[in-house]
């Protein structure tokens, strides 16, 4: 049985990773077999490359250096994680995916989404996720929620100004427009459980109501 590939999008401080996580409990209590992931990172290649990137020290990376590193930690991340974990049976949720190179490098930065998807289709080799479900919210909020949250860490981009944030969210809704067959926006401004509740109703819609067990 072949598995499923999800991955999360989302602007600073959307939620994402407080999502994956409640759901990564739902699904596992449901009997399915789960892989939380994250971009860059996920394996030991890809968080070497996303210390490298996100440092807030390498202020002057090139935008197409930080297009090119992501591209990288994506495809080992691919290789090494995901499709091995997706041909087991298992669902991956992947906290961002090549969607985040589109809006942050491709349109934000400048660089032109197609050029980027260029270079991340070689990454990828036409690996993309069978679903991504993209939290929209204002960049200033969400940018709010990560200096209120002494936990979470504070790295390179989230220093970029708000301009920047806002490019990145105009660049995502254009993913959203672009890519409707893949892409599903929820409003990421509600409350959590409300986030969460649509969430679980778009997955399960994708994997069926039932109980993995019940499969067999």
């Amino acid at each position: 049985m072949v598995g499923y590939f999800f991955s999360f999008e989302g602007p600073e401080g959307a939620g994402k990773t407080t999502i994956i996580s409640m759901l990564e409990n739902f699904l596992t209590e449901k009997g399915w077999e789960v892989v939380a992931t994250r971009e860059p990172g996920g394996i030991d290649i890809a968080e070497e490359i996303r210390a490298i990137i996100l440092n807030p020290s390498h202020q002057k990376m090139d935008g197409r250096t930080e297009a090119l590193l992501y591209a990288a930690a994506r495809r080992q991340h691919l290789v090494e994680k995901i499709i091995p974990a997706i041909e087991s049976g298992k669902i991956v949720l992947c906290d961002r995916f090549i969607d985040s190179s589109l809006a942050y490098q491709g349109f934000a930065r400048g660089l032109g989404i197609d050029e980027v998807l260029s270079i991340n289709q070689f990454a990828i080799d036409g690996y993309f996720p069978s679903l991504t479900i993209y939290f929209d919210i204002d960049p200033k909020i969400g940018l709010e929620r990560i200096y209120n949250n002494q936990q979470r860490e504070i790295n390179r981009l989230d220093k970029e100004s708000l301009p920047f944030h806002n490019k990145v969210r105009q660049g995502y809704l254009q993913l959203v427009e672009r890519f409707s067959h893949r892409i599903i926006r929820i409003d990421a401004s509600k409350s959590i459980d409300e986030v969460f509740a649509e969430t679980v109703a778009i997955i399960i819609g994708k994997i069926g109501g039932r109980e993995k067990t019940s499969f067999h």
